[in-house]
């Protein structure tokens, strides 16, 4: 994982490295896709804060 550099914002610098990416097929654009969505699905998760109110599952 790259360190973001004083005064760059780190999600516009991940982007730009992504884009820099070159594609060599269909194949391998796929897997960049999911690698982006594996990444965002995995935040979603890390800041779900929804609280189970069901008493029974304790």
């Amino acid at each position: 994982m790259t360190k973001a550099k004083s005064g760059i914002d780190k999600n516009l610098q991940n982007v730009v490295e992504d884009l820099e990416q070159t594609v060599v097929n269909s194949h391998h654009a796929q897997q960049i896709q999911q690698d982006s969505n594996d990444r965002r699905h995995q935040d979603a998760l890390n800041h779900d804060k929804t609280e189970d109110h069901d008493p029974s599952h304790s």
